[in-house]
């Protein structure tokens, strides 16, 4: 049985932007037409896989494993090139350390970096001996895992490439592919979303404008998603002057769009998303090398907005709402001035300090206008906010703050589960938020940066349970690792369905 997710094309485009996913097979026999053999050798070796080809080799493989001292540790790699009375050109020898300590997340982050190890090598077909792994675990389908983690860490972002790389196919070898099918076609939906998150990110500044990013989120009614796009005009009619204002230097203006996933009449989760399609820091101007790498400010909204596709073709029986502040943060004659004050749609007002720090704005009306006329049970933020965030936990860990134990618990899990980690950062230092000029202004005078901009987004959270998530550094790498290739991740979309599929249903 052969899966190939569909390549997702955004609605301004004639050809999809990436190279979305592998030839996945599960079958219960090998055709025994490929180049490579990848085979798992556990702490104890007492693996029947491994044992058998190792038997059909005369014992080719131990003696290999033996000479390179391999101890059959978690990830570790051995290549025996032209194996002995085996038709494959390499068989590829993988530690999985005790079967025991095994889980979905470890094989996700297995499958990562086999697609790596293989990526450059002149190969096209590989088999995957998987059935005594199956057998031995009480996992559920491993190699719907391992699958998930090959084809994650295979996309490419390919608009702007002269050469295109060549799809890989892979062949799983499980008891009863039928079964393992099933449970994979959950995993792909969310690979689907990942690489709509992906894509968006990943475009230049210049074509994901805020428009763009409009008509990318109304792809998504064919699968039952209500999308509502509110003009410039409808935002300053609304009063949702700190949106309507970091737009103000663009061509465009502002948007605020809703995409809305009804899989029950249950109250809501709203998903909260800042969506700046370029950053350059207004009149506080970035400078350096980083400005480059502003395309990705946009990174949360596209999380929020692929979530909801993931629950859509997952048919998730959850009600959930992404609504997304998106704006361009431009210089120009009508752009925000440094000292200027704004009023919120909730009627507190800010002066603008610096005009840097305008996530925190868009997200404050956005935050607004889903407990409006949503009237959600929770509420979670996804933001690439600040530097200090990064200066705190770098790009291993993104940074969650909220004052309810249960939804920090319960995100943090999550996290776990899918390798998208989170740390709890605290909340406070909300007196470095006061101003003489206005109710706030949107820079603390004082403390941790991450955490002045999470209290300033506290105070539009009103009475719903809240979390905010700074994933800033964990939107765009600089270096391929595990299941992430080089450049936008789509983090956070794993762990929110994740977190969301996992809550329960009426």
């Amino acid at each position: 049985m052969t899966f190939k997710p569909t390549l997702f094309s955004l609605a301004f485009a004639a050809t999809a932007f990436s190279s979305q996913a592998e030839y996945i097979n599960f079958v219960d026999n090998f055709a025994k037409s490929a180049d490579t053999l990848v085979v798992f050798s556990s702490a104890n070796r007492t693996n029947n896989d491994f044992s058998h080809y190792d038997k059909l080799t005369s014992g080719q493989l131990s003696k290999a494993l033996e000479i390179n001292n391999f101890k059959s540790e978690f990830g570790e790699k051995v290549e025996i090139i032209a194996p002995n009375q085996l038709n494959y050109k390499r068989v590829l020898v993988i530690g999985i350390g005790d079967e025991s300590n095994l889980n979905s997340a470890k094989l996700t982050r297995l499958g990562g970096n086999l697609s790596a190890h293989l990526e450059h090598k002149s190969i096209s077909n590989i088999d995957i001996a998987l059935e005594d792994l199956t057998q031995k675990t009480t996992l559920l389908h491993p190699s719907a895992d391992i699958a998930h983690g090959i084809n994650l860490r295979a996309y490419r972002f390919e608009r702007y490439h002269s050469e295109k790389r060549v799809e890989k196919s892979y062949q799983f070898d499980v008891p009863v592919p039928k079964d393992v099918l099933t449970h994979y076609n959950t995993l792909a939906n969310i690979e689907k979303a990942v690489f709509l998150a992906r894509d968006l990110t990943n475009e230049t500044a210049t074509e994901m404008t805020p428009a763009a990013f409009a008509k990318a989120a109304l792809e998504l009614k064919k699968y039952g998603v209500e999308i509502k796009v509110l003009t410039p005009k409808e935002i300053k009619k609304l009063n949702m002057g700190a949106l309507e204002a970091v737009g103000r230097g663009s061509k465009e203006g502002s948007r605020l769009i809703v995409a809305h996933y009804k899989g029950s009449n249950e109250q809501p989760i709203a998903l909260i998303g800042k969506g700046i399609t370029f950053d350059s820091g207004g009149y506080s101007l970035k400078t350096g090398e980083s400005i480059a790498r502003m395309k990705s400010d946009m990174a949360g909204a596209a999380t929020v907005l692929a979530t909801v596709k993931a629950l859509a073709l997952n048919k998730s029986k959850h009600n959930v709402v992404a609504v997304m502040g998106m704006a361009a943060n431009m210089v120009s004659e009508d752009a925000l001035a440094p000292g200027d004050v704004v009023t919120t749609a909730q009627g507190l007002t800010v002066e603008v300090v610096n005009t840097d720090a305008e996530g925190r704005l868009v997200l404050s009306d956005a935050m607004w206008y889903a407990r409006e006329y949503f009237k959600p049970k929770i509420m979670v933020d996804v933001a690439t906010l600040t530097g200090s965030k990064v200066r705190a936990l770098g790009d291993e860990y993104a940074a969650i703050f909220s004052d309810d134990e249960t939804l920090v618990s319960e995100l943090t899990l999550a996290g776990q589960q899918v390798n998208e980690q989170l740390w709890r950062l605290p909340l406070g230092y909300k007196d470095a938020l006061k101003t003489d000029i206005a109710d706030l202004k949107n820079i603390g005078s004082y403390g941790p940066g991450a955490t002045t901009a999470a209290s300033f987004l506290q105070h539009f959270a009103g009475d719903v349970r809240w979390a905010h998530l700074d994933i800033a550094g964990n939107a765009l790498g600089s270096k391929a690792k595990n299941e992430n290739p080089v450049g936008a991740t789509g983090y956070g979309v794993r762990l929110l369905s994740q977190w969301i599929m996992s809550q329960p249903t009426q």
